[in-house]
């Protein structure tokens, strides 16, 4: 177990992959749990002896790394909505990684989910992402005073606005890549990924050419909202 910050606790579920890192982080605040985690009986009991006496689960939002323990820790998790107040948490809603993603702040500190990570970047991918709405919540983020974030996944994130700012760039970055690629005459998804992505060797790193095709999509689906994709392009 450690102690973050105070009057924080964090437990990290036994899940670790490159999508959950070292694994789903587990908060704990008095005798709330934010993000059981997945049914793992020893991170549950974990869990329980640490929130003891429980008095209640919240989630940031649906995913099983996050959600699938609730159950065994006997009693119903709550998903809430934006404007909800929820034990000791004010939730703002921050889609764009999914749609019923939610923030929780705690005084001056922020439980994002997959919203915001301790480390790398956010999976959006159109259907149950959007590129729009993940931009919008940055930025809603970014009007907060806040002193640290407790992401689902990673370490504290101690400077709130520069890892808040560095999320919003790096999209905005690509963004430009991809209009660049575009307006160069790119088309097909292989030119698209060639021109827009060309810091990477799909080749050699071909695990990360799905990830690079979702993050595609997700900026085409953004630009075809706004109107700006080529007319070769258009849906």
């Amino acid at each position: 177990m450690q102690e973050p910050l105070p009057g924080i606790q964090l437990l990290v579920a036994p899940n670790p992959s490159p999508m959950t890192l070292a694994g789903t982080n587990t908060w704990i605040v008095g005798g709330w749990v934010v993000d059981p985690g997945p049914a793992d009986a020893g991170h549950l009991d974990r869990v329980a002896a640490a929130a003891a006496p429980l008095e209640g689960i919240v989630l940031t939002h649906s995913h099983a790394d996050h959600s699938e323990g609730a159950g065994a820790l006997g009693i119903e998790a709550i998903q809430p909505s934006d404007g909800d107040r929820v034990g000791p948490f004010s939730v703002m809603g921050t889609p764009g990684h999914s749609a019923d993603s939610v923030c929780l702040l705690y005084e001056r500190v922020v439980f994002t989910g997959d919203t915001v990570l301790g480390e790398g970047s956010v999976f959006i991918s159109p259907g149950e992402g959007s590129l729009a709405a993940y931009l919008d919540s940055l930025e809603k983020l970014l009007a907060l005073e806040l002193d640290a974030i407790c992401p689902g996944h990673g370490p504290v994130v101690h400077d709130p606005a520069a890892k808040l700012r560095e999320y919003r760039d790096h999209r905005l970055d690509r963004e430009a890549k991809v209009i660049a690629a575009l307006d160069a005459g790119a088309r097909t998804k292989d030119e698209l990924l060639a021109r827009a992505w060309s810091e990477v060797d799909f080749s050699v790193a071909p695990m990360l050419r799905a990830d690079g095709e979702a993050t595609l999509a997700a900026h085409l689906e953004k630009l075809g909202e706004e109107g700006r994709l080529p007319d070769d392009l258009r849906t």
